[in-house]
């Protein structure tokens, strides 16, 4: 895995408080709020995605928030993604040109045949498409898609040599009966089964981990439960990957996102990044999210250089955070 500069640098922060730490120091709890250094330190670049689900009503409306949204981007942003509508993909790609990533909401298994209404990767990649959504709650329950669908729908992507984001999430019964855990290891397992090692580091795998519970009802896991979530995800897919692999991807939190929330939530060392619903139809609420500033005390932004780490969001104030989160 490689380091970042700013990694670097917090290395050698956490390497001089270590020497003079008490030994008791040496072996640091892997409790979902106290991760080891040695992961933490990795960087791995927040990942802002927004789906759009069957919104806007038209082209121009769909060219008009385009328009709104890629105004946010500036040099320092994270990675964006927007995932639109069929109809509007080429026309929002011409709007927002480079700065931001247009990809599909869903995808059929089959790569062609008699498939009435179906999409398959193939016509996806012809068109520029490069990352692409599996297993949201809503195709889950509204179009009754299985596990084994899924699986289906992220083999023939990988296979198209495109990018994937795996959603996976737990019902409120499910999270209210202490299973969230679990539903999310059957999802995950099921739904990279016959996805390699390779693949994973090469960067074209994300998971999206969305409490059903928490989308569009206006219900928002706190930072505390997401984190508590996320570090199971990166435990199960160290046990299908190794730890080295599950410490590169990106495990996004979804459910009813907003500017307020976002801040604490991208402050947690384990999640990467958000994939934002009804918020992404606003260019100034989906800006906010872009731009989100995590919550620093003035003590943490002296380890990073002061008001300099503030235009970096979601990257030196984050590593910061993980590392001071140690002692």
């Amino acid at each position: 895995m490689k380091l970042s500069l700013y990694s670097t640098v917090l290395s050698i922060v956490v390497g001089s408080t270590l020497a003079f730490a008490p030994s008791s120091f040496s072996t640091i709890s892997s409790s979902p709020q106290h991760r080891n250094v040695q992961t933490e330190i990795y960087e791995r670049k927040p990942f802002i995605t927004g789906n759009w689900k069957l919104n806007p009503s038209t082209k121009g409306e769909a060219i008009q928030l385009a328009t709104e949204i890629v105004k946010s981007i500036t040099p320092d942003s994270p990675d964006v993604a927007l995932f639109v509508p069929f109809p509007f993909i080429e026309t929002v790609q011409t709007v927002v040109g480079d700065k931001i990533t247009i990809g599909a909401e869903m995808v059929t298994p089959e790569m062609n045949g008699a498939f009435t209404g179906g999409t398959s990767a193939p016509m996806l990649k012809s068109i520029g498409v490069q990352w692409v959504l599996a297993g949201h709650s809503e195709r889950r329950t509204i179009n009754q898609e299985s596990d084994e669908y899924i699986n289906a729908q992220c083999l023939a992507l990988i296979e198209t040599d495109l990018s994937v984001i795996l959603c996976i999430g737990e019902t409120l019964n499910e999270f209210e009966n202490d299973l969230a855990g679990a539903i999310c290891a059957v999802q995950l397992k099921k739904g990279l089964q016959g996805i390699s090692k390779e693949v994973i580091q090469a960067g074209r795998v994300a998971i999206a981990y969305e409490p059903v519970w928490a989308i569009g009802t206006g219900k928002v896991a706190t930072p505390e439960i997401a984190q508590d979530v996320h570090f199971k995800c990166r435990e199960i897919l160290a046990d299908m990957y190794g730890q080295d692999i599950a410490d590169e991807i990106r495990i996004l939190y979804g459910g009813s996102v907003s500017p307020d929330s976002v801040d604490g939530l991208l402050m947690k060392p384990d999640i990467d990044g958000a994939l934002v619903g009804g918020a992404s139809l606003s260019g100034e609420s989906f800006g906010r999210i872009i731009n989100f500033q995590p919550e620093v005390s003035q003590e943490q932004d002296a380890v990073v250089g002061g008001d300099e780490a503030g235009k970096k969001p979601g990257v030196v104030k984050r590593l910061a955070k993980k590392v001071k989160s140690l002692f």
